[in-house]
């Protein structure tokens, strides 16, 4: 056995921004291990995202039709399992989503698969090792798969940099069998919380060090002054300050912003976790030895009170 399938995901006519971040991931992955990459699309008019899909890089579209336009768990299980059959791959992709969860686990059940869930991070050592969190995030761990020949995982979303551009991937359909079993009488968005700081560009982020919830309020000042959203790391949300909405990391919210500039945060490496894809990090904290220093691009050792007043003076009204 030998190469990678991706199996990306469509919404309501889109595609799914994790789908061309399982396709980086699978890229970056397959300069260790070579062999073959291919993703494949399962649903309706899947032929319509060959192009998005076909990164340079990318050997091979598989466009897969499903029967119905509403996504079905039993019909995507059907076509992984022919897929896994046809393509022979040693390792399969998909993001670590509702609609994956629906039937990425049941198929390595069934067929007897290396799999985790919630990957933050990816290797190659022969075969694939994955890195995730344990007890509730506090730990980082990394599995191997001995005596496994495929290994599926679910990657979580923002914890990749996803495939650009278009390069010359062939396009191949797939037929597989599948029947609709259900009627979608409507479609609802879950409820974000009070602000989504997935989609922030900036992000101003304070963790312990702020010391007592009503420094919360000068922080919040202080992100609103700055065009910034403000996030948190865990102790803040565990201490009950502040909703998890705003929380970072392994068991918070990965994110991915232009900039995120961290107060107060030594950086453990659950909070490392979720925000070490940022285009740029700055970090502020008083230990030199603050582990957030070893993945920001410019640190100061100095009071975050300070460099707080300091910024609320240079943006203040």
């Amino acid at each position: 056995m030998s190469g990678i399938l991706v199996v990306a995901e469509s919404r309501r006519g889109e595609l799914r921004e994790v789908s061309l971040e399982l396709v980086g991931a699978a890229l970056a992955l397959k300069e260790q291990a070579g062999g073959r990459l291919a993703v494949a699309m399962i649903g309706a008019e899947a032929t319509g995202y060959a192009d998005a899909l076909g990164a340079p890089g990318v050997d091979e579209v598989l466009t897969v039709e499903a029967p119905a336009a509403d996504f079905e768990a039993h019909v995507h299980a059907g076509a992984l399992e022919a897929l896994i059959a046809q393509e022979n791959p040693a390792l399969v992709l998909l993001g670590h989503t509702i609609d994956a969860l629906g039937f990425g686990p049941a198929v390595a059940a069934k067929l007897g698969l290396g799999f985790a869930s919630d990957v933050t991070a990816l290797g190659w050592e022969g075969r694939p090792v994955a890195s995730r969190g344990a007890y509730g995030g506090k730990l980082q761990v990394e599995l191997d798969f001995p005596g496994k020949d495929t290994v599926l995982l679910l990657l979580r979303a923002g914890a990749f940099e996803a495939a650009e551009g278009s390069g010359a991937a062939t396009v191949r359909a797939v037929e597989t069998a599948g029947e609709p079993r259900t009627e979608q009488l409507g479609f609802r968005e879950v409820e974000a919380g009070d602000v989504d700081i997935t989609k922030a560009d900036f992000l101003l982020s304070v963790g312990r060090g702020i010391e007592e919830r009503d420094a919360l309020s000068q922080f919040e000042e202080l992100a609103e002054k700055m065009g910034a959203t403000l996030s948190v790391s865990r102790p803040l949300v565990d201490a009950g300050w502040i909703s998890n909405a705003r929380q970072v990391g392994q068991s918070g919210k990965t994110v991915k912003p232009k900039v995120y500039l961290a107060l107060g945060i030594s950086g453990a490496v659950q909070h490392l976790a979720g925000m070490q894809n940022a285009d740029t990090i700055i970090a502020v904290n008083t230990d030199p030895e603050a582990p957030i220093f070893r993945v920001a691009d410019y640190g100061a050792v100095a009071d975050l009170f300070d460099v707080a007043d300091g910024l609320a003076e240079q943006f203040g009204e």
